[in-house]
């Protein structure tokens, strides 16, 4: 784990612990920067849309797996 310090205002760290129901300061730092990156990682996945072209229906997909067999 790295070690980092950081000054924020009083307020908003105030607010962010209230907001995701944090018991501490950097409990709320790690949630807000985990859900940042979340949202981050679904914006890139949208702008993927129609952009891949599958080759096999679901059907295929469920019952063909090879691994299953």
């Amino acid at each position: 784990m790295a070690r980092t310090t950081i000054t924020l205002p009083g307020e908003l760290v105030a607010e962010l612990m209230s907001e995701v129901s944090a018991k501490s300061k950097t409990e709320a730092v790690i949630k807000a920067v985990k859900d940042e990156i979340k949202a981050k990682k679904k914006i890139k996945i949208k702008k993927m849309a129609g952009k891949m072209e599958f080759r096999l229906n679901a059907n295929s997909l469920r019952h063909k797996d090879k691994r299953l067999g």
